[in-house]
């Protein structure tokens, strides 16, 4: 029976080491000892896994999942799934560190035959060009002689509790034609949705990251969409329900584009295509409109400001929601940061609330410092930028200054007769 090691125990690593502990064995690694420490108590601080299946697989007596930070332990495995994050750096450039670190743990304990799968997105060949030099490197062993590698991307959606690992069809690929079959036949075991064989790890690796790619074109053309309405005094959010009565009209709706994939993986594809002499129009243009909505965003509140007489400087304002998503702790790449910054840049006193964010990671990460709760401050103007269910149960009007305050409702959740302004 094969023995599992799940290399990174974040939104991606840890689903998926569940799903396999309820078959095999399952090591699951990763470097933050706290972490590790939570995740043996069945706790997880990303709430992808809830306590109860977490600590039924943790209870296991054979099969089951065993999480630690001791390199060591993972030597027992002979299938090892690489899960870590990979970003950008603050040039929008691929950061390729924590899956080349990745790489080298895997590479100390690699033995003859064991395989290494890739989940981690990445530009069509980094795999074979940057991974599997590193794990030759460190082990000694020869790629597809001593050892063999798959890449079958993550489709973790964080904060989804219906399209769960099992649930999401999983693309899968390996280094041999034999290869590719185990892996394949391993993913098939753990996915009840089934999975696609893609002809070569590069293959694999352009579908994922042009999953996201796609993505972030249609809600950078919505966008743009909205700037266009906004000047023509046009209710977007009508004109896309209008559309949407064609049965082929996609149904994207503009907004802030954050997150580990969406906001990111545009950029591993574009980095590929420069390296190879091709300079990415569209795949940039788009991540350009998205990445500057937050500005847009924050100038077109301060310009309801000063419709309504507000003085700007010193003004009171409330930003709800700093998650990049609904309904979700995770703060990664969030795009709300650029509303808060231009609007500090404009001496406005900006207050963020989040029930779903922890407070000490807000703050370590961007220099935020969230408020604990709505007391019985009043505030000139209020921006809805994420759409957590809590705020459709908010009391607006509790929190305005006055009549004249100002909401603005990022995400178009709010009835019409509470706000201000949308995109």
């Amino acid at each position: 029976m094969d023995k599992i090691a799940v290399i990174g125990l974040g939104y991606v690593g840890l689903p998926l080491a569940v799903e396999f502990a309820k078959f095999y064995t399952t090591i699951g690694f990763d470097i933050n000892k706290e972490r590790v420490s939570e995740l043996n108590k069945g706790h997880d601080c990303t709430l992808e896994v809830d306590h109860e299946l977490l600590v039924s697989v943790l209870d296991k007596q054979d099969k089951g999942l065993f999480c630690t930070y001791e390199e060591s332990e993972i030597k027992k495995a002979n299938i090892y799934i690489i899960t870590v994050p990979t970003p950008i750096d603050n040039n929008n450039r691929p950061d390729l560190t924590p899956l080349i670190k990745a790489s080298e743990t895997v590479g100390r304990v690699l033995k003859d035959g064991d395989i290494v799968i890739y989940e981690s997105t990445v530009y069509p060949g980094a795999t074979e060009e940057e991974c599997i030099p590193v794990l030759e490197r460190v082990s000694g062993f020869v790629y597809n002689k001593d050892f063999y590698c798959g890449y079958s991307p993550e489709r973790i959606n964080p904060g989804d509790k219906e399209h769960t690992v099992s649930k999401i069809l999983k693309v899968t690929s390996g280094s041999t034609p034999e290869i590719a079959q185990k892996v394949d036949e391993l993913y098939k075991s753990i996915i009840t949705a089934g999975t696609h064989l893609a002809p070569s790890i590069k293959v694999a690796e352009a579908a994922k990251v042009i999953e996201n790619s796609q993505r972030d074109i249609n809600i950078a053309f919505v966008n743009e969409l909205s700037k266009i309405f906004n000047l023509l005094d046009i209710d977007t959010e009508a004109v896309l329900e209008a559309a949407g009565t064609k049965w082929n009209f996609l149904p994207f709706k503009p907004g802030l584009v954050g997150g580990h994939c969406i906001g990111v993986d545009p950029y591993y594809l574009a980095q590929k295509a420069q390296e190879v002499g091709y300079h990415p129009e569209i795949i940039l243009a788009g991540r350009r409109l998205n990445d500057g909505m937050g500005a847009y965003v924050a100038k077109n509140f301060i310009k309801e400001l000063i419709k309504a007489d507000c003085k700007i400087k010193d003004a009171n304002v409330l930003v709800l929601g700093i998650t990049f998503k609904e309904n979700c702790p995770d703060i990664r790449n969030t795009r709300v940061v650029d509303i808060i910054d231009e609007l500090e840049g404009y001496g406005v006193n900006v207050d963020v609330y989040d029930p779903w964010a922890e407070m000490n990671e807000v703050k370590e990460e961007y220099g935020i410092r969230l408020i604990e709760q709505l007391d019985n401050k009043r505030y000139n103007g209020i921006i809805l930028a994420v759409a957590h269910q809590e705020f459709l149960k908010l009391n607006i009007d509790s929190i305005k200054m006055d009549a004249s305050s100002i909401v603005f409702d990022v995400k178009a959740i709010l009835p019409k007769n509470q706000i201000t302004a949308r995109l």
